[in-house]
């Protein structure tokens, strides 16, 4: 699975709904509306490096009020479920 970390830069009156549309995208796994330089950030996974463009510059970045995009490929993942899960392995309360 490839993931995505897309940017979305929005107009500012077209937030939640651009969020909503972009959420229900194929591809996209999740979209958060957050503080800072950016207005929301949408994780999208994808089977094969082709897929992104489809979902981001094909569709994501056409979605009503979407003003610009910068994407960031992810390489490993870590969290701390997965860490917490190998220390649990054969431990039973």
């Amino acid at each position: 699975m490839i993931t995505a970390i897309v940017l979305v830069h929005v107009a500012a009156d077209r937030i939640p709904e651009a969020a909503q549309a972009i959420a229900d995208l194929d591809g996209v796994d999740e979209v958060y509306s957050c503080a800072g330089d950016v207005d929301l950030i949408a994780m999208v996974k994808v089977a094969r490096h082709e897929e992104l463009a489809d979902v981001i510059a094909g569709r994501l970045s056409k979605v009503d009020g979407v003003r610009r995009t910068d994407t960031h490929i992810a390489f490993r993942s870590w969290a701390r479920v997965d860490t917490e899960a190998t220390f649990d392995v054969g431990l039973e309360s």
